[in-house]
């Protein structure tokens, strides 16, 4: 398998939890001209109220919308693993999974879901977190561990830095998107099976909040909030 490098990989549960967690950023690393890699993990199948809208039709649409979004940002590619949406399980395979891509694209920063926000939770969010996070640490890292990986030419890869998106708990690092939102929103109007035309100005303004709320007491108006772990061993 042929290495693929790229400076960020950006590990997703659902297509449109990346454009909500970390677009803004995107679109700065991006124009910085860092590679960006997308993975998305389930296929959304279950995302939808409507009772006509059958899960295989639905996870076509999302991914579709996901790869609209991605294109729009400058995203260089998109892997789609296809899980089942609420299916995600912290195993063996799926951690391999997460090895594989990350020693096939050698990523500098890892941007993932906080697997560790208190409470309600998505266990989507929860489970990608922690299977991105021991991925990362030790098991990309260690030349023994998943050795059947070394003859495909996918050697051992050390993550200089993990970003969480992360709602208001332990932010410990704020990304200054006043110059990108306009571009994260135009992401998420692509996703238009989960943020409905009639419903979206009502979105945006919340999203124009929540910014500013990540925001606060920096120089910059709008902010994505993130735990930012630099990786030192």
């Amino acid at each position: 398998m042929a290495v693929k490098q790229a400076q960020i990989m950006v590990v997703t549960p659902h297509p449109d939890d990346a454009e909500f967690g970390v677009a803004g950023t995107v679109v700065k690393w991006v124009k910085e001209g860092k590679d960006v890699v997308y993975v998305v993990c389930t296929n959304g199948n279950k995302g939808t109220s409507d009772i006509n809208m059958k899960p295989e039709r639905l996870a076509e649409i999302r991914e579709r919308e996901q790869q609209c979004a991605a294109d729009l940002l400058g995203v260089r590619e998109v892997v789609f693993l296809r899980h089942e949406d609420q299916g995600l399980e912290d195993t063996p395979e799926f951690r391999k999974e997460i090895v594989r891509l990350i020693r096939k694209y050698r990523p500098e920063i890892v941007v993932t879901s906080d697997p560790y926000r208190r409470y309600l939770w998505h266990r989507d969010h929860r489970i990608t977190g922690q299977v991105v996070l021991d991925a990362i640490f030790p098991y990309a890292r260690d030349l023994h561990a998943y050795p059947d990986l070394l003859p495909e030419g996918l050697e051992p890869h050390k993550v200089k830095e993990v970003w969480l998106w992360t709602l208001m708990e332990d932010i410990n690092h704020r990304s200054d998107i006043t110059e990108t939102f306009d571009v994260k929103v135009k992401a998420l109007q692509c996703h238009a099976s989960q943020v409905g035309n009639h419903r979206f100005p009502e979105l945006e303004e919340r999203l124009r909040q929540w910014a500013k709320d990540r925001a606060e007491g920096e120089e910059f108006e709008l902010a994505e909030a993130f735990h930012r772990v630099e990786i030192l061993w």
